[in-house]
């Protein structure tokens, strides 16, 4: 071994094996994510920079998360490739895809039970990020494969033209008044919920209130919260019981006669973001995992109506009670409150 070779090597073995890592060529994603030495932002940027872009796949709204990749682009100069679909097909493509050996996705932005599907496929890497601290305890995971950037809280909303605000429910009882028949509306997949619910009231007393509600005065069943949120909008549906609070009030800032409120404790679920483990720009899905969880990234979220879990950034929400589902009983437990909620609502409405 000549002196320079030495000198090298000797280099290597006085750093720590995730420092190692990064000064060698081709480190993995696992090697960038859990790297926490002083100089890790330094060495992200970097890195991203050149490999120049990244594969983001995500569920969420087109209109929702551009600004956040925006900004990140303009921060950083790295190219953010985006393929939008459904939680559900997110999911999947990124199974088939690492299946296949077809490692094309960085990051997957999507709802927590799909990231919680990722984990237990090991698709996704653990990774270290100074953020973390900052984050509501809901937001963090054991396996630390992904965690909450956002929350999807289910509220109830109303059109204020058809229903007035002093004649808002007060308990889910109430809904069961003769008054409310035809004028109720619910999403078709939203079991998570149910168990919150449930958790929440009793199974006794969720069971009959909600059989009730549907006995006496029916329920539309639609499928899309988008969808359901817009069709409270126009009128279609006065009431609706299942509405994420971040589309009703995007659409009240915008002067639709649409407001929320919630019955109780209003059932919450992370979504988030996870560093997919074979990610062929890792330096530049940590950064933009780093950057979602940041304060700037944050208030970008919160901008866009959405519940940020940052504890820094502060939104009417937080000022409201709320049950948290965890999104791995929601996946453990999927068969059985999905047949309930088809029992419940699908088959009777």
């Amino acid at each position: 071994m000549n002196i320079r070779n030495f000198a090298i090597a000797a280099l290597l073995a006085a750093l720590p094996l995730s420092a190692v890592a990064q000064v060698k060529a081709g480190a993995t994603a696992p090697d960038v994510a859990t790297y926490t030495a002083p100089d890790r932002m330094q060495k992200l940027i970097e890195g991203a920079k050149k490999e120049g872009e990244l594969n983001l796949y995500t569920s969420a709204q087109t209109d929702d998360m551009g600004p956040l990749i925006a900004a990140f682009e303009k921060k950083y100069g790295i190219k953010v490739n985006v393929w939008r679909s459904s939680s559900e097909k997110v999911l999947q493509r990124a199974i088939q895809e690492a299946r296949g050996n077809k490692n094309t996705m960085d990051v997957a932005e999507t709802n927590g039970p799909e990231l919680e599907s990722m984990h237990r496929e090991k698709l996704l890497c653990a990774v270290k990020s100074p953020h973390h601290a900052d984050l509501i305890a809901p937001a963090i995971r054991p396996h630390g494969e992904w965690v909450g950037t956002r929350l999807n809280v289910f509220v109830q909303a109303y059109n204020t033209k058809a229903i007035k605000k002093e004649e808002l429910p007060k308990t889910w009882e109430d809904l069961a008044n003769p008054k409310w028949k035809g004028k109720l509306g619910i999403e078709q997949e939203d079991a998570d919920w149910l168990a919150g619910q449930f958790a929440e009231l009793g199974e006794a007393r969720a069971a009959k209130v909600f059989k009730d509600i549907v006995a006496a005065n029916g329920i539309s069943v639609r499928k899309g919260h988008t969808l359901l949120t817009q069709l409270v909008q126009s009128g279609e549906i006065p009431l609706a019981l299942t509405v994420y609070n971040y589309k009703a009030e995007q659409l009240k800032q915008k002067g639709a006669p649409i407001d929320w409120f919630h019955i109780g404790p209003a059932i919450a679920r992370p979504n988030g973001i996870g560093v997919a483990a074979k990610a062929p720009h890792p330096h530049a899905a940590v950064l933009f995992y780093d950057f979602e969880l940041s304060e700037e990234g944050q208030k970008i979220l919160a901008g866009r109506d959405f519940v940020p879990t940052n504890k820094k950034v502060d939104t009417p929400l937080n000022k409201i009670p709320m049950k948290f589902v965890d999104a791995r009983v929601a996946l453990d437990e999927y068969q059985k409150w999905e047949k309930l909620y088809d029992e419940l609502f699908r088959k009777a409405k």
